[in-house]
């Protein structure tokens, strides 16, 4: 069994099943969605004419038959319950081979059923079963003339251990094109994870258009130039960098996400992360000095003055958002946000006096409270990282716990106190982190966190009580992207780390190594096929790697080399 990731159960039954041209996908009325995606794949990678028929269709060349025997509706989060399904692949009985390759005349092609109490189950049975055909058959279009395919007898019955299962992209550092997004659902989406976290904004670029603020992607999407080699190499490239979404175009990503039963998550940082906004529009921050968007990684000092211009600027910001974004939950950041500038700043105090705040160190909690009550006046949640829990995170927020020295004490911290929590401690779910502390890596933020250490991940902290495992929702793999300006050095950071943790946050608690091991090489004939940039588990080849060098195996080189630049403590 080369499935990945791991179902929870899964047996090989004698004979097979057969496919061929002509072959039809048979679905009630639940299911049809699924069903014309899955007949479209199919189309494309074999060129055959693929049917779709009502429950009871029949076909001699081949039948799969989905089924929804729940209600069938696309549920925005679903939960592992819904998500569950069962995929049987029934020889049929033998015959004399016909003109099309099927089992002929005198024989059946046999059945391949996907049972689901929902259309997120069914379609994640389609996903186990395009890893049941050969890897070709994930291409774009036939590399061959197939007369048939046969699949293995099995049955699988599986579902996900967490309904949060995400990937998260910074495309705030470094812009990506809208047509990766839509790669990144596809592969995200093979995996069987089901949210796609986008970093929208940070000091560096503004990347959500808002109609209320032109200014923000007019000036805030551009940068004048970016840090060349790591940022503590104090160079830079004088190449100007950005982009931005319009809300049309992250729409479409919503749609496309959707109908592969995966969320979008969208997040505005705020109200530290915000020098593009000030940037676009100086009344915003604290000093009235007329900023640029920032040119160096890191925190900037420059934050949200939160005066009533300011107020009224996120909530609008967020308005807009929610009209982009239907799911439940709104990230609004809440990460390294100094306070500086309000200790500075004589309408910071005024604030903290109307509002009954003993100092300006209070104000993130007030401000996050703010946006807490904006965004659940129209039925969403907040989520934020861990620092909003130190400020008072408000009733009903998601936490999200990442320091790596405190993950797990804060993660478990907000379970007992009432909030959902979504783990992704570095560095286990950081790829922005090399993969080895190995010269040839790319330049890193750090270094390293290979395959194997992304699997070792356990979500739920050691010490959180069982009455409380149940607030953790789920994990996700990080891409942030001051190191990674391209979408091939995004799929070689991502994969196949994400491979992994896609089965961490599918699988079972208990998990082997070496069995994983041994499926995610057969795995990678698949990503071959898909095209994916992945990092060989050897190491980088010479097009992917840094430096140059003769050695066969990360770390074994001829001749002496410099210390990685991404090597040591220290981010940025």
């Amino acid at each position: 069994m080369d499935l990945l990731p791991r179902p929870l159960r899964y047996r090989a039954t004698s004979g097979t099943a057969v496919l061929a041209d002509g072959m039809v996908i048979a679905a009630d009325e639940a299911a049809w969605p699924v069903a014309c995606l899955l007949a479209s794949e199919l189309e494309a990678s074999t060129g055959w004419r693929v049917g779709r028929g009502g429950p009871d269709a029949q076909s001699p060349n081949g039948i799969v038959r989905l089924r929804v025997v729940g209600r069938g509706q696309v549920p925005d989060f679903p939960g592992p319950e819904r998500e569950a399904y069962r995929l049987s692949v029934r020889p049929g009985a033998t015959g004399s081979a016909g003109a099309t390759g099927s089992a002929g005349a005198t024989g059946s092609p046999g059945v391949i059923e996907v049972t689901a109490p929902s259309l997120a189950g069914a379609f994640y049975g389609t996903r186990t079963l395009r890893q049941l055909l050969p890897p070709d058959l994930l291409r774009s279009a036939p590399v061959n003339a197939r007369a048939e395919v046969r699949v293995q007898g099995v049955e699988v019955e599986d579902r996900p251990r967490f309904g949060w299962r995400g990937v998260g992209l910074d495309v705030a550092r470094h812009f990506f094109p809208k047509d990766f997004l839509l790669r990144l659902v596809d592969l995200a989406s093979l995996h069987k994870l089901n949210l796609l976290h986008l970093h929208l904004t940070d000091d560096q670029g503004w990347r959500f258009q808002v109609n209320a603020y032109p200014r923000l992607t007019e000036v805030g999407a551009w940068r004048r130039q970016s840090p060349a080699g790591h940022h503590r190499e104090g160079r830079k490239d004088g190449t100007p960098h950005g982009g931005f979404y319009t809300q049309a175009d992250l729409a479409e990503v919503v749609a496309y996400a959707r109908q592969r039963h995966m969320a979008v998550l969208p997040e505005v940082d705020m109200p530290g992360h915000m020098q593009a906004a000030i940037a676009s529009y100086p009344e915003l921050g604290n000093t009235g000095e007329r900023l640029e968007v920032g040119t160096d990684w890191g925190v900037s000092e420059h934050v949200l003055n939160l005066g009533p211009t300011a107020m009224r600027f996120c909530q609008e910001v967020l308005g807009e958002l929610m009209d982009v974004f239907p799911g439940p939950y709104v990230h609004v950041g809440g990460d390294e946000c100094p306070t500086a500038e309000w200790q500075s700043s004589a309408e910071a105090r005024q604030l903290c006096a109307r509002v009954g705040l003993a100092g300006p160190h209070q104000l993130q909690g007030w401000f996050t409270a703010q946006m807490a009550e904006v965004l659940a006046a129209n039925g969403r949640r907040l989520v934020g990282w861990d620092e909003i829990f130190d400020a008072g995170a408000p009733t009903g927020s998601v936490i999200m716990a990442w320091e790596r020295e405190r993950a797990w004490r804060v993660g478990t911290q907000a379970a007992h106190a009432g909030h959902d929590v979504v783990m992704v401690p570095e560095p286990w779910c950081y790829f922005d982190w090399a993969y080895a502390e190995d010269p040839r890596e790319p330049l890193a933020i750090r270094a390293g966190i290979s395959v194997e250490q992304a699997y070792g991940l356990e979500p739920v902290p050691k010490d959180l009580e069982a009455p409380y495992e149940q607030r953790v929702l789920g994990t996700q793999g990080q891409l942030w992207t001051e190191y990674v300006p391209t979408p091939r050095h995004a799929e070689y950071m991502y994969f196949p780390r994400l491979c992994a943790l896609a089965e961490v946050a599918w699988s079972g608690r208990e998990r082997e190594w070496l069995s994983f091991q041994s499926r995610l090489e057969a795995h990678l004939a698949r990503l071959d096929a898909l095209g994916v940039n992945y990092r060989p588990l050897a190491g980088p080849t010479p097009g992917q790697a840094r430096t140059w060098g003769r050695g066969l195996h990360p770390g074994l080189h001829d001749g002496p080399h410099a210390p990685h630049p991404g090597w040591g403590p220290g981010a940025y």
